[in-house]
């Protein structure tokens, strides 16, 4: 790849190959976020007697508006909170 012409030339052309990367990758990193979020989510929820897709829609439908990565906190670090909201879900 590196010949010895015109090294800035190729220079430039790996720049803007690895600006394409970096712009893919960062589109990349939030899917794989979001679907960690969703598995922690789940995990918990299953332990509690839901499943992942009835409890989102209990959610939207007693109008609790936490995103994926709030609710995926509260499942790992405070259990008690999600378990209080997983109720007010339920009941």
């Amino acid at each position: 790849m590196w010949g010895r012409k015109n090294l800035i030339k190729l220079a430039k052309t790996a720049v803007i190959k690895a600006g394409v990367h970096a712009y893919v990758d960062r589109r990349k990193k939030k899917r794989v976020n979001r679907g960690l979020w969703q598995i922690k989510i789940s995990a918990f929820v299953k332990e509690q007697g839901l499943s992942y897709s009835r409890f989102i829609d209990a959610l939207k439908k007693n109008n609790i508006a936490l995103d994926r990565k709030v609710l995926a906190d509260l499942a790992v670090n405070n259990k008690e909170v999600m378990e209080k909201i997983v109720a007010e879900v339920k009941g």
